[in-house]
């Protein structure tokens, strides 16, 4: 292969920037990198677990997005810390967050599959529902995490954060059975061309049922996670939401569908984590890094949709773009 024909997996841009952005952080503070990095270790596996969940979404095709995770991460940490406490298992707690995520997940669902919201507006009315569940739940609420729980997530031997290995290996997963199970294969065509994939027998509504409810659950189980690490609250999941996006976004996976980077996920989360440790490092307020993330992903997109996105949606004598109207009618 020469050179010229050669391409970098869409990970590598991730990684890149997280790279330099750590190259950065060392020139600012003058610390050495591998306390740094276990710190970025320590926070990016909450981050990868939603972005994972988004990323399926998001390759699902257009238009598909969940926009209740922030709320769904919150509500996981108060129900997973009280149900812990109530029962004494944190493996307990750890179910009825999932529980909950796969609930909430399913309302979104059938509001999209049957009574055809679009999906942006159908999670964002679920998220609603979600938020007065945590407020209400939040009303006086005492409760601790599980001192093994909380050993396991802060535990890091040889400066590796155990939890990370643990997300490390289901992202692994994901991009096994993404790639090598039929499953995979139907929903990244299914992400690429809606009416071509069921012309080919794909169900399409079960396609978009598991990438959603996958979506909850892991936003659900996040969010029980970050709480047990630290501390539960209403507003835990809030950067959670623009953040899952950036990530998928950075990381590679197409927002057109059909192209789903997993491991690019664990690029963007660094990145972000990596960065937003720098620009505390250096003084910026919480308002600054939100604009700079916006801009930051802007320019992404605008760099993703040039050629890839383009040429793969261009007619041809086999195909014509779709209108909005037919993707949703296809979805359904």
């Amino acid at each position: 292969m020469s050179f010229r024909n050669f391409s970098f997996p869409p990970w590598t841009w991730s990684f890149l920037a997280a790279v330099i952005v750590l190259i950065l952080t060392f020139a600012v503070s003058g610390a050495g990198g591998a306390q740094t990095l276990t710190l970025a270790f320590t926070l990016a596996p909450y981050l990868v677990l939603v972005g994972l969940g988004q990323m399926l979404v998001m390759s699902a095709g257009p238009g598909n997005i969940d926009v209740s995770v922030g709320k769904v991460f919150s509500l996981g940490g108060l129900l997973s810390i009280a149900v812990g406490e109530a029962t004494g298992s944190w493996v307990l707690g750890l179910g009825a967050a999932a529980a909950a995520g796969f609930a909430m997940a399913a309302i979104s669902v059938v509001a999209i599959l049957y009574v055809r919201i679009p999906p942006i507006v159908a999670t964002l009315a679920t998220s609603l529902i979600v938020s007065a569940i945590s407020l209400t739940l939040a009303k006086g609420f005492q409760g601790s995490a599980d001192p093994a729980l909380k050993g396991f997530l802060s535990w890091a031997p040889f400066g590796v954060p155990a939890f990370a290995v643990v997300v490390i290996l289901l992202t692994v997963i994901v991009s096994l059975v993404l790639k090598w199970t039929t499953w995979g294969s139907h929903m990244l065509a299914f992400g690429q061309a809606r009416r071509a994939a069921g012309y080919a027998g794909v169900k399409t509504k079960n396609i978009l049922a598991a990438v959603y409810l996958a979506c909850g659950v892991f936003a659900a189980l996040a969010g029980a996670l970050r709480a047990s690490f630290s501390a539960p609250n209403v507003e835990l999941g809030n950067d959670y939401l623009l953040d899952s996006i950036a990530v998928v976004v950075i990381g590679g996976t197409l927002l057109s569908g059909g192209r789903a980077v997993p491991a690019g996920v664990w690029g963007g989360a660094l990145f972000f984590i990596l960065l937003d440790g720098l620009l505390n490092l250096i003084g910026w307020d919480y308002a600054g890094q939100n604009v700079l993330k916006g801009f930051l992903v802007l320019a992404v997109l605008f760099l993703a949709s040039g050629a890839p996105i383009l040429a793969r949606r261009s007619p041809s004598p086999d195909t014509s773009i779709e209108s909005e109207d037919e993707a949703q009618e296809d979805r359904l």
